[in-house]
């Protein structure tokens, strides 16, 4: 197809072709976006300087030879490349982000503001202590709700993020091992409802991982979990809420079966959301479990980070927790470190991250906790809970809900693509959600689901947000139902189509290159 700048096609008739250009993508406001060094290019520069005075050289002979091979562009062309490319983005502030077991929720702009508080935003790691006592209270403080809210002895606030928090916690059951003289116990269970970060994590820390299967209803079978436990099993790491979006009803005799056999009971609490200001993981004989700050707590998710991911360590893996920590000493606040833990900290198995941890994440974290109070965390964990079982409860006539017979879902509502017409998936839906609009949930995840759908609609979205998304996503599937092979192409309204996305992943293009000219015949 060909179309000019002003928007002609050979459709609407007239026009010749010298006015008729090769397409260029745009539609309407939304235009097509080239590469920077199809912007610019690596002989022109969009500032200009004075030619830089003769000086010694101290890179000791690794200087570069070669031009760096990088486009110059005009402030205007940097910012309108930038801006352009951000309209192509979906987020939180445009609608509705329904992925499942992410809490993609409103983060409210008070928290954003704290942390951009100078004393906050610009604090360095190598400060001296004695310069950075409002952030260390700042650390201290959130720590004490963290501990209150989870009814847990302690709280590692350095590891990064959720996985981060994972191996923190892992790292700390193999010391506390080690140290009863039981390193022989290579062994995790990890149920088919857990994360997939879960088995991963347990393999990365050297154990042996096995699973433990889900009963029909989508929750961890206690009677094969049993039958497992033996003096080579380390523990246990359970989600809960698990991926099904299911509150595991035994989680107290699954951690009393774990103790009895020597074993420590690793909760993932990335669906912390779910249960907070309602149940307190150490009620529930949690000995370690990490909280997604960036879901959780309102900071933001995804794009890569930031992220933060606090442990809570019950009594018994206390003293194995990592260093650094905040402690309160008189009326002043220090970090204790390896040269100053002494004998009350001297079973840590070493640090997680060189400093202590983001200040950002914690600043905004501790605004979200004071600013709802107790009541308001309560509230949030039931909104959030009613939210995924009106959109389950909605949708359950049309879309195929394996577990919606399990009783009410957490946080989240799970679907198939069991009913679909022959040929169309899980992926066809979610391509078709796209022309409605809104971001795909998350999909094929988890495992024990063919085709499955996971959305989740956290606390922040209104009835009539969730009524506007419920109507989409039932068109959607009402038209895989009925076969429409429209579908097979979408989206159709996106700045891309659909892509080879096996090929993508499996030959992806990470590095631009000149195109080379054509070649020449000779005469």
């Amino acid at each position: 197809m060909t179309i000019n700048q002003s928007g002609w096609r050979p459709e609407m008739g007239g026009g010749d072709e010298a006015t008729q250009a090769t397409f260029t993508g745009n539609r309407a406001l939304m235009l097509e976006e080239p590469l920077l060094f199809e912007i610019g290019s690596a002989d022109v520069t969009g500032v200009d300087f004075d030619e830089a005075p003769e000086a010694p050289s101290r890179l000791g002979g690794m200087e570069r030879k070669d031009p760096i091979g990088l486009p110059g562009l005009s402030e205007p062309e940097a910012v309108r490349h930038y801006t352009r490319l951000s309209r192509q983005n979906y987020a939180i502030d445009l609608g509705l982000f329904p992925l499942g077991s992410c809490t993609m929720k409103h983060n409210p702009r008070l928290n954003e503001r704290m942390a951009r508080l100078p004393g906050f935003a610009d604090v360095h790691p190598l400060q001296p202590v004695d310069t950075v006592q409002g952030a260390l209270e700042v650390i201290h403080q959130l720590a004490h709700w963290l501990v209150t809210l989870t009814g847990m002895d302690s709280v590692a606030m350095s590891p990064k993020a959720g996985a981060h928090g994972e191996l923190c916690g892992i790292l700390a059951i193999r010391a506390a091992l080690e140290a009863k003289g039981e390193g022989h116990r290579k062994v995790i269970l990890v149920p088919e409802s857990a994360h997939g970060t879960n088995p991963a994590t347990a393999a990365f820390a050297g154990f042996k991982v096995e699973d433990i299967p889900a009963t029909a209803e989508g929750r961890v079978d206690l009677e094969a979990l049993k039958a497992r436990l033996g003096p080579d099993v380390a523990g246990v790491m359970i989600t809960n809420p698990n991926t099904c979006g299911l509150f595991e009803r035994d989680m107290r005799a699954i951690s009393d079966a774990v103790h009895d056999a020597g074993g420590y009971v690793y909760c993932d609490g990335a669906n912390f959301n779910a249960i907070v200001g309602r149940v307190r993981p150490g009620d529930l004989g949690v000995d370690a479990m990490h909280i997604n700050l960036h879901k959780t707590f309102s900071t933001p998710h995804g794009g890569g980070g930031p992220g933060s991911g606090p442990v809570v360590f019950s009594a018994a893996l206390t003293p194995f927790a990592p260093l650094p920590f905040v402690e309160k000493q008189g009326d002043r606040f220090a970090l204790i470190e390896e040269e100053t833990a002494g004998e009350h900290h001297a079973g840590s198995f070493g640090r997680m991250v060189a400093f202590h941890g983001q200040m950002g994440m914690f600043t905004r974290a501790l605004s979200y906790i004071l600013s709802h109070g107790a009541d308001g965390l309560y509230q949030v964990s039931g909104d959030a809970v009613l939210n995924a079982n009106y959109v389950l409860r909605q949708l359950e006539d049309v879309l195929d809900a394996p577990f919606g017979g399990s009783g009410p879902c957490m946080h989240e509502a799970l679907f198939s693509d069991a009913g679909l017409a022959e040929g169309f998936t899980t992926l066809d839906v979610a391509k078709g959600l796209i022309d409605e609009g809104y971001h795909p949930m998350t999909m094929y995840f988890p495992l024990v689901v063919h085709g499955a759908m996971l959305i989740e609609p956290t606390e922040t979205e209104s009835k009539a947000a969730l009524d506007q998304f419920i109507g989409a996503l039932r068109s959607v599937a009402e038209r895989a139902k009925a076969g429409d092979q429209a579908l097979k192409g979408a989206p159709h309204f996106a700045p891309r189509r659909r892509l080879d996305e096996t090929q993508a992943a499996r030959k992806p293009v990470l590095r631009w290159k000149a195109p080379q000219p054509a070649a020449q015949a000779a005469e």
